[in-house]
C-alpha cells in the first residue's frame, strides 16, 4: 500500500483549534498538544533518536505526529519526516513547516510553499530565563527593552519571550538559506499591545521572491503559561524588503 495515500485520521483531542493557530495565518495548518501522542515513528526517523533518552523520545514523538496529522489536512498521507544536518524537519516537496516542543507542549505548522515561502514557531514556558542566558542571546538595545517592559508590562517573561522570537526567525531563515544564524544577528524589537514583533537581519538575508529579505515580521501570545511565537514568510516579499 502506498502510505502516502493512506488517510490520517486526527483524534477527537487534538481536533480543536490549536493555540499556535492564533498567530499562524491560513492557509497554513496547525496541529498541537498539552498530551505525549503514543505512536509509531516512520522508516528513517528512529534513527535520529535511537540513543536518545525517553524524554527526548517522547517530544520527538509527539512532534512528528504532529506533523504528519497537519500534512493530512493538506491532503498528504503519512510518511518520514527525517531531520537534516542541523536537526530541522526535512518536508516533502512543495511544503514547508516547523515543529517546537517545550514542557507540557508540542506543536507543528506545515503549508504549502506556493502560499507561504517559509515558517517557524517557537514554544516556551512563560518564565523567566536560567542565569546569564540573556547576556549571551541578546543586544544593548534588547536588554533596554526587556528592562522597561517588564515594569510596565508584567505578566510576560519579556526575555524569554525575545528567545523564543529568535528561535521562530531562526526556523524561518535556516530553509531559505541553509546558514546558521547566530542569535546576535537578529536585532528584536516588539510591539507589547499588537502582539507582534520585527526581527533586523544583521547580515545578508535570504532571498525571497527575487528580492532580498532584510528583516522578519512575526507575532507573539501568551497562553496556558505559554509564550509562543511565530514568523511566516510571504512568497513575495514586499518593496521596503521585509516580510
Amino acid at each position: 500500500m502506498d502510505s502516502a495515500q493512506t488517510p490520517v485520521e486526527t483524534p477527537p483531542h487534538l481536533a480543536a483549534r490549536a493555540l499556535i493557530a492564533e498567530i499562524v495565518p491560513a492557509p497554513a495548518e496547525c496541529v498541537d498538544t498539552r498530551e505525549e501522542l503514543d505512536a509509531e515513528l516512520l522508516a528513517g526517523e528512529l534513527e535520529h533518536i535511537a540513543r536518545a533518552v525517553p524524554s527526548r523520545r517522547a517530544e520527538f514523538v509527539s512532534g512528528r505526529t504532529c506533523a504528519r496529522l497537519a500534512l493530512a489536512r493538506l491532503g498528504l498521507g503519512p510518511r518520514p519526516i527525517l531531520a537534516g544536518a542541523r536537526g530541522e524537519p526535512k518536508w516533502p516537496r512543495g511544503i514547508v513547516g516547523s515543529i517546537t516542543h517545550c514542557a507540557g507542549y508540542r506543536g507543528a505548522v506545515v503549508a504549502r510553499s506556493a502560499q507561504i515561502a517559509s515558517v517557524g514557531i517557537d514554544a516556551e514556558p512563560n518564565a523567566a530565563l536560567p542565569e546569564g542566558v540573556l547576556d549571551a542571546i541578546s543586544l544593548p538595545a534588547e536588554q533596554a527593552w526587556i528592562e522597561r517592559l517588564s515594569t510596565t508590562h508584567q505578566g510576560v517573561s519579556w526575555d524569554r519571550l525575545l528567545f523564543s522570537a529568535k528561535e521562530a526567525v531562526y526556523k524561518a531563515w535556516y530553509p531559505l538559506t541553509l546558514r546558521w544564524l547566530d542569535f546576535v544577528d537578529a536585532a528584536v524589537t516588539v510591539e507589547p499591545e499588537r502582539g507582534r514583533f520585527t526581527a533586523k537581519l544583521r547580515t545578508g538575508g535570504p532571498v525571497v521572491g527575487g528580492r532580498e529579505v532584510s528583516e522578519f515580521s512575526g507575532r507573539w501570545v501568551v497562553r496556558e503559561n505559554l509564550i509562543l511565537a511565530a514568523v511566516t514568510v510571504p512568497p513575495r516579499v514586499p518593496n521596503r524588503g521585509g516580510v
